[in-house]
């Protein structure tokens, strides 16, 4: 078997054309595909333009899955209690103030970390992502204390 990367993560969302207004305008990803497939499923995916083998599929709960874990996801989302995904940044205080800028929720302001600069905030459908200016460090060498 030879796995040769990841090509797909999925973002679940709570209105598709939202999200990907926020993912496209906000945060500068490329529309991939937007396609409705049927009455009730529309596959969209959204790509980074320095990243184009990864897609990401944005979508709603639905069917295939059970009404209640569809509802279950559903309140999770309303709670913002769902995660989404990390992005990689350059400058994390540059990157958060041109986001805040531009409407967007953090939930915790960039910070120092043994890892790097990172920051958390909430897609518009209420998902936590994070960001994270990298920096070489020793992973053995962290402590819970470290992310307080």
């Amino acid at each position: 078997m030879t796995i040769s990367n990841i090509s797909l993560v999925s973002v679940w969302v709570t209105d598709i054309s939202e999200a990907k207004a926020f993912y496209t305008d906000v945060l500068g990803f490329e529309e991939q595909e937007d396609i409705q497939l049927a009455e009730d499923f529309r596959w969209c995916t959204v790509r980074h333009p320095s990243q184009p083998e990864l897609s990401v599929h944005l979508t709603t709960p639905g069917k295939p899955l059970s009404d209640d874990l569809v509802a279950a996801m559903q309140r999770a989302q309303a709670e913002g209690g769902l995660p989404g995904i990390g992005l990689a940044v350059e400058d994390c205080r540059r990157t958060y103030e041109e986001l805040s800028a531009k409407g967007v929720t953090f939930i915790q302001p960039p910070a120092e970390r043994p890892y790097g600069v990172e920051a958390l905030m909430r897609d518009n459908s209420g998902n936590w992502m994070v960001l994270v200016e990298h920096r070489a460090f020793d992973p053995s060498a962290m402590t819970v204390e470290d992310l307080q």
